[in-house]
């Protein structure tokens, strides 16, 4: 009878775990996410016309299809 109580301790235990360890990985990435936004197509022109330069739609389309095959 010990060793039941002992195996249903240690399957609520793991259980508190997986929920409480899904929690704090969920809001740490959303923190992440915060913290560091994926590039936008917003960006990537702020960031051509910091340069001087008039971005084109395709100059745009080929930056995040590079930034894409990059990850």
């Amino acid at each position: 009878m010990e060793v039941l109580t002992n195996l249903i301790y240690l399957v609520v235990g793991l259980l508190i775990g997986a929920v409480a360890s899904y929690f704090l990985t969920r809001k740490y990435f959303e923190k992440q996410l915060r913290e560091n936004p994926p590039v936008t197509e917003k960006m990537i022109r702020a960031m051509f016309l910091q340069m001087g330069r008039k971005p084109s739609e395709a100059q745009i389309k080929q930056v995040m299809k590079s930034m894409g095959q990059a990850k």
